[in-house]
């Protein structure tokens, strides 16, 4: 990767981390999960909320380092409004990426700034970090 693009990776993580989206809680969740990277200490508390078959509201509360802040703010602008189906699809390429030297989210997923995350692969005690809220 080129110093430019390293540049335009690292601004698009610290605005996330900056300015995190989707961190009020729910006042109704159909679904709640917690998490915690012992390695480092990062927390996350992810909160869903559905109509029909869509993912209507989320909440991504995560406490610790900047890139763990990045992507829950990223998995929140990128979940809401999908099925669960594609938002587990979303998942689960990302995790495959994460584990694997080289590769892109496919487009069809519309990885959005998920795709600026995959550059935490380079610092392979990262990864967790960047995984947590996934």
């Amino acid at each position: 990767m080129n110093a430019g693009m390293d540049d335009l990776y690292r601004e698009v993580i610290l605005d996330h981390h900056r300015h995190p989206r989707c961190r009020e809680p729910l006042a109704a969740a159909d679904a709640e999960a917690a998490g915690k990277n012992p390695s480092c200490g990062d927390e996350v508390t992810l909160q869903l909320a559905f109509a029909d078959d869509r993912i209507r509201e989320i909440s991504v509360r995560t406490a610790g380092c900047a890139i763990a802040t990045a992507s829950g703010s990223i998995l929140g602008e990128l979940i809401t409004g999908r099925s669960e189906e594609s938002a587990s699809r979303l998942a689960e390429a990302f995790r495959q990426i994460m584990h694997e030297d080289e590769g892109e989210l496919a487009d069809d997923l519309d990885p959005g700034d998920l795709e600026v995350l995959t550059g935490v692969r380079k610092f392979p005690v990262r990864v967790k970090c960047a995984l947590l809220p996934w």
